[in-house]
């Protein structure tokens, strides 16, 4: 029964990766909108930027991580 429920929260197709990836750079422009809020000037700026190339770098690593998995699913089923 867990193994049903856990898989639920695997990324299977470039299709969910980019749903998931769209949710982070909602919630961090959220938050770098709340950042402007807060810090206003250069300061808000630079945590704004930050929020935004922390997607960057998490959809960069979701996409190598899902063809890496998807390469090895490949390479087992061959031989």
């Amino acid at each position: 029964m867990l193994k049903k429920i856990g898989r639920l929260f695997v990324i299977k197709t470039r299709f969910e990766a980019c749903l998931i990836i769209y949710a982070l750079a909602v919630g961090a422009m959220a938050r770098g909108a709340a950042y402007l809020d807060q810090y206003p000037g250069i300061g808000g700026q630079l945590l704004l930027i930050a929020c935004t190339g922390s997607v960057f770098l998490a959809g960069a690593k979701i996409f190598d991580c899902l063809r890496y998995e998807q390469a090895a699913a490949a390479t087992s089923q061959t031989g």
